[in-house]
């Protein structure tokens, strides 16, 4: 299995510009914890990616107004990517070891073309795969 075949290919994206008020907008429209940010162009190239976590620890947790902030004020920057063709394996040993939800997935331009979330895994991965996922991804370290 490859990583082709549990991303999600619909990705509601948003650019650094982008009012955090209108990303935490679209994560409710989409039913997501995760907004890829992408560059202002047609290359869909990744700069970040946004969690409701990033929100909340980066804006209310520090005492700042998330109503005047953009999506590059708290955007992590350090973003782990992968390949359509990256196995299933690869992929879930990189959640695992990066302690991370969501995994987005780029062609050979670094165009987004997927996301990858432990959702997908429980939906799509082998049994047994899910449970082992979530625990390591949620350890304190």
């Amino acid at each position: 299995m490859r990583a082709e075949e549990l991303m999600t290919t619909n990705v509601a994206c948003c650019s650094p510009d982008d009012r955090l008020q209108d990303v935490a907008a679209m994560m409710v429209a989409n039913d997501c914890g995760a907004i890829p940010v992408i560059d202002g162009n047609d290359s869909k190239r990744i700069m970040g990616i946004i969690t409701d976590r990033d929100i909340v620890v980066r804006t209310l947790a520090e005492g700042r107004n998330p109503l005047d902030m953009a999506a590059r004020d708290v955007m992590t920057h350090d973003v782990s990517t992968v390949t359509p063709q990256t196995s299933a394996e690869d992929l879930l040993n990189l959640m695992e070891s990066r302690q991370v939800r969501r995994v987005p997935v780029v062609n050979e331009r670094g165009s987004l073309v997927g996301i990858v979330a432990q959702a997908d895994v429980a939906r799509r991965a082998p049994a047994g795969k899910t449970a082992e996922v979530v625990k390591e991804v949620s350890e304190q370290r």
